[in-house]
C-alpha cells in the first residue's frame, strides 16, 4: 500500500510542478529585430515584370495588443508598421522625398490576440514590396528604417535594414 502511494506521488509530482510555471513578463512596448530583406524578380497582377522585395523581422509584444482590426470607419488608426526609405546618393544614405517612386506606404499588421494569462505575442512578420517603376540599369542602393505601434499606442524600437542593392537578386541579412 505504501509503495503504491509513493508511486502515485512520484508520478504526480512532475505533473504538478510543470503546471506551476511562472508567467513571463515583458514590457508593454513592442520590440522588433530586423532579420533579412530579400530582392527577387516577380510579376505584378497585370503580368508586368518587376522587382520585389521582402522584409522579414521578429517581434515581441508584452501585453499582446498588436495589430489592428479590419477597417470599419470607427478606428482612427489605419496603419501600424511605419517605414522610412533612404537612398544612397554620392556615397551617403539620405531620406527620400515624398514624391520618390520607391517611397513605401505604411502598412497594417492584422489584429492579433492571445487568450489566457500569458498575453505575450512573439513571431515574425514578412512584408512584400513591389518596385513597379524600377529600372534594373539604375543600380539603386536603398535602406529602410521601420517601427511598429500597438493598439495602446506603444511604439517599438526603430530597426534598420542593411544596405540593399535593388539590381541584384539577393538576401540581405542584419549587419553588426
Amino acid at each position: 500500500m505504501k509503495t503504491r502511494r509513493y508511486l502515485i506521488l512520484l508520478i504526480l509530482a512532475p505533473v504538478l510542478a510543470a503546471g506551476c510555471r511562472k508567467i513571463e513578463h515583458l514590457p508593454p512596448e513592442p520590440k522588433i529585430e530586423f532579420r533579412y530583406f530579400e530582392v527577387f524578380d516577380t510579376t505584378d497582377i497585370l503580368g508586368n515584370k518587376c522587382q520585389g522585395g521582402r522584409l522579414n523581422f521578429y517581434f515581441e509584444d508584452g501585453d499582446g495588443n498588436l495589430g489592428l482590426p479590419p477597417p470599419d470607419g470607427t478606428h482612427s488608426d489605419t496603419t501600424n508598421l511605419f517605414l522610412t526609405l533612404f537612398r544612397k546618393t554620392k556615397g551617403r544614405m539620405t531620406e527620400v522625398g515624398a514624391n520618390d517612386i520607391l517611397r513605401p506606404s505604411n502598412y497594417r499588421i492584422p489584429y492579433m490576440d492571445r487568450q489566457g494569462q500569458n498575453k505575450i505575442l512573439r513571431g515574425t512578420i514578412s512584408v512584400t514590396f513591389l518596385y513597379l517603376f524600377y529600372s534594373l540599369e539604375s543600380h539603386d542602393t536603398i535602406r529602410y528604417d521601420f517601427y511598429i505601434k500597438d493598439r495602446a499606442g506603444n511604439i517599438s524600437n526603430t530597426e534598420s535594414t542593411s544596405e540593399i542593392l535593388l539590381s541584384e537578386n539577393n538576401t540581405y541579412r542584419k549587419t553588426k
